[in-house]
């Protein structure tokens, strides 16, 4: 049994452990909170089928990671946290899982992979979609019809539940350079992994930026060029956008519902017929991510690690890559 700690207390937290429990290979151990009530209200309003009567409270980060009762822990704090805690977490022996993007520069990547390595424990980046059984299925298109391959358009656009707060002059963490927030690091990690998983590297990146007020990107147009074609991604966070992503083979096309949330797939021939491919999808995205992580350090796959670490050490490069096209500095860019 993997016991699981974690730090925040939002939505996507309790929807990861409500697939970590599904897995029945971890037990939820501890939660860290700045605020006991907060901690503790979260506890309470977790599934009745999950068993959290046990679940100790820290509010200290240090006492936190000097706990004995837990041996991974799942972060899911502001993207410009997750380089110190999960440090931290390291350098405790913890296992450590973070959502995405795992750093706010490749320098802090790197940091945390070489320790990781050196103390012996993992450091996963959770990427969920790419594990989902969809997401399998679109593999396996594109590894079929690769010799035909054109290029690429993905989206990726929703009104930010934030949006409203910044219109109304308050400035939240996902628009903050401070909190290395924005469009680009939000959502557009997502359509950076299916490029890096599907296509591998870019030869080169070019980010424009739709600027807010905070000199974080509200949306923008990421172009990734390979030697034979590119890749158009479009994500934002000021707008809603409900068109198709989609993957070029010549005269066939794959359509995908969303770039990240995907949870359709079909293909349209010359003839602009469109048949719908079948495929699964679970009622908790992250099931397929929870299932595997654990499989991972259960049977010891360190070739499977290494092929997810490569992944997530080269989205994180293509961020900054694109960024730094920008002109876009965060925070972090100035730590040495």
């Amino acid at each position: 049994m993997i016991n699981l700690a974690i730090i925040g207390t939002s939505w996507i937290t309790q929807q990861f452990i409500e697939a970590a429990d599904e897995t029945k290979s971890f037990k939820l151990t501890r939660v860290y909170s700045r605020t006991e009530a907060k901690a503790q209200t979260f506890i309470d309003g977790l599934s009745k089928e999950l068993d959290s009567s046990s679940v100790k409270i820290s509010t200290d980060l240090d006492k936190f990671f000097a706990s004995e009762d837990f041996d991974t822990v799942y972060i899911a704090s502001p993207n410009a946290l997750h380089f110190a805690q999960a440090r931290q977490a390291i350098e405790s022996g913890k296992n450590v899982i973070v959502e995405k993007p795992s750093t706010s520069t490749i320098r802090e990547y790197t940091i945390l992979d070489t320790l990781a390595h050196e103390k012996g424990v993992y450091f996963f980046e959770a990427a969920r979609q790419i594990h989902e059984p969809i997401f399998k299925k679109i593999q396996a298109y594109v590894d079929a019809n690769r010799e035909q391959l054109t290029g690429a358009t993905l989206s990726y656009m929703k009104y930010s539940s934030k949006m409203d707060s910044f219109l109304a002059g308050n400035k939240p963490n996902i628009f903050n350079p401070k909190f290395s927030g924005g469009a680009l690091y939000d959502l557009g990690v997502y359509a950076v992994y299916d490029s890096i998983v599907l296509f591998g590297a870019p030869n080169k990146v070019d980010y424009e930026p739709e600027l807010l007020s905070t000199g974080i990107d509200g949306s923008g147009s990421l172009t990734l060029k390979y030697d034979k074609f590119d890749v158009n991604i479009i994500v934002g966070k000021t707008k809603n956008s409900y068109m198709p992503s989609e993957i070029y083979f010549g005269k066939k096309t794959l359509l995908m519902d969303s770039a990240g949330d995907i949870t359709k797939i079909s293909e349209a021939n010359a003839d602009k017929q469109i048949s719908v491919i079948p495929t699964t999808k679970s009622d908790n995205p992250m099931d397929s991510e929870a299932v595997e992580f654990a499989r991972i350090m259960n049977e010891n796959d360190t070739a499977t690690y290494d092929k997810l670490s490569s992944y997530a050490r080269r989205v994180n490069r293509v961020l900054e890559q694109a960024r730094t096209s920008a002109g876009l500095v965060f925070e972090a860019d100035k730590e040495k």
